[in-house]
């Protein structure tokens, strides 16, 4: 059921759990799944039906320079390409009126690792590309 008129997800209401901890610096997050498809072709020129194949999780996660670091030292390496973490992005504040929904993403590994600043920054925001193998949809 709908609701007309009803409190939508703001950044306010997002939080981020990750090796076991609350991402206090987290700026951003964004995830999803893909899955290879082709049509399936048979008599004549239109396809006959779509055959499915492989499905796989991506996703980033943009933190402060700081949160980098605590990333980092969780790393005996010192190198987020080397950790594997589960991460828990719940939206929502039951104490607003909006409900509690968690998105579990399972063996999450960093694909990336590079920090840059520029002339009159005031922080460092670095995004971290990551895999998974598994998104659980409101878990």
């Amino acid at each position: 059921m709908a609701i007309i008129n009803g409190r939508e997800y703001e950044w306010a209401d997002v939080t981020v759990i990750g090796a076991g901890r609350d991402i206090i610096g987290v700026l951003g997050v964004e995830y999803g799944e893909k899955q290879e498809k082709e049509l399936l072709y048979g008599k004549g020129n239109k396809a006959t039906g779509i055959q499915k194949g492989n499905k796989s999780c991506e996703g980033s996660l943009k933190v402060r320079q700081s949160e980098l670091e605590g990333l980092e030292d969780l790393s005996a390496s010192h190198s987020i390409l080397d950790l594997q973490i589960n991460l828990a992005v719940s939206y929502g504040d039951p104490g607003t009126g909006t409900p509690m929904r968690t998105d579990k993403l399972y063996n999450v590994q960093f694909t990336e690792q590079k920090k840059g600043i520029n002339q009159g920054d005031k922080k460092q925001e670095i995004d971290l590309p990551f895999i998974c193998t598994e998104i659980d949809w409101n878990a």
